[in-house]
């Protein structure tokens, strides 16, 4: 096997990217890198919004492990109830997430459902829950994409654009290559390449459009779920258009329509009359404060305001 990738078209050329690496002679992937890091700053983003939001970061620490569990197995169960050919006839490679195999909706799912159930034990709002842990969520999404890169996956289809990725032919699934792809073959010093678009790229950039967006949003909310309700219009909004590239999408069996693009465009259109239903509702009111509750005239004159030697003085003695 080929472990070269390139894009001929931006003159960056990778000699060697493996998948994994050996530590004391264990193999660990790429991916579970960068899922596990991903996870890692998932959590200090939630606890850091908790603060800001005067919620308890504990309960954020508690409620993330159960949360990432559900949403691994979320993530995996989706992908495997529309990719059951893949493991029917050996079900034990169900549990083998080192080869990918995570579905982004299925992960969301899980981690929503863990959130409803947890916030009614601890009897906490789950909407507020699902605005404090949007970040996070896009956070591990726009990172998580990169361990595709890695794994040389969820590609699209053949393109000769600026931003096309060359990979070598005995690198993929094969299923993931398509009659276009191999009509335009290229070979070089006897090895076989491909070209397609960098979905995963697409994707993890689009993630981080829309996570700095919100998050010079999240201080003008006006309802708890607000910045749920926009991570996911946004989100869906993204594949909608990147789902219709790939050539490795799920699909519905006896149908054959994409699962993740149709799911999209329902999230689309569902999420974007809730919101502009929801801001009707709110017209003429206040954004949230810091505690979830609305500002007042003085809070708004209070946060604009620069701070004074006074305040400075007190932050000091706080220290």
């Amino acid at each position: 096997m080929h472990y070269d990738i390139s894009f001929p078209n931006l003159g960056i050329n990778l000699d060697h990217v493996g998948k994994s690496v050996s530590v004391f002679g264990f193999e660990i992937a790429y991916y579970g890198i960068i899922i596990g890091a991903a996870i890692l700053i998932g959590f200090a983003i939630a606890t850091a919004e908790a603060k800001r939001t005067g919620q308890n970061p504990d309960d954020y620490l508690d409620m993330g492990i159960i949360g990432v569990i559900a949403g691994i197995a979320g993530a995996r169960i989706y992908f495997v109830i529309f990719s059951w050919d893949l493991y029917k006839d050996s079900i034990l490679d169900i549990f083998n997430l080192r080869q990918g195999g995570l579905a982004i909706y299925g992960g969301v799912i899980g981690a929503v459902i863990a959130t409803f159930v947890l916030a009614r034990v601890k009897r906490l709002s789950p909407f507020q829950i699902l605005d404090t842990v949007a970040l996070a969520i896009l956070n591990g999404q726009m990172l998580g994409r990169w361990g595709n890169f890695f794994n040389r996956e969820a590609f699209g289809e053949y393109t000769d654009g600026l931003f096309a990725m060359r990979l070598p032919l005995d690198a993929v699934r094969s299923g993931d290559v398509t009659e276009m792809m191999r009509e335009h073959i290229q070979r070089i010093d006897g090895v076989s390449y491909i070209q397609a678009h960098p979905t995963f790229l697409y994707e993890s950039v689009w993630c981080c459009i829309l996570l700095i967006i919100l998050f010079q949003y999240r201080k003008h909310k006006k309802y708890e779920g607000e910045l749920f309700l926009l991570y996911i219009f946004g989100y869906a909004l993204g594949r909608v258009w990147i789902e219709g590239l790939r050539t490795d999408q799920l699909l519905l069996p006896g149908i054959g329509l994409p699962v993740s693009q149709l799911l999209a465009g329902c999230i689309v259109i569902l999420a974007g009359a809730a919101l502009l239903w929801l801001r009707k509702r709110h017209k003429g009111i206040p954004p949230l404060n810091g505690a979830g509750e609305y500002e007042t005239a003085s809070d708004r004159i209070e946060r604009k305001r620069p701070p004074t030697k006074k305040d400075r003085f007190f932050d000091f003695k706080k220290k």
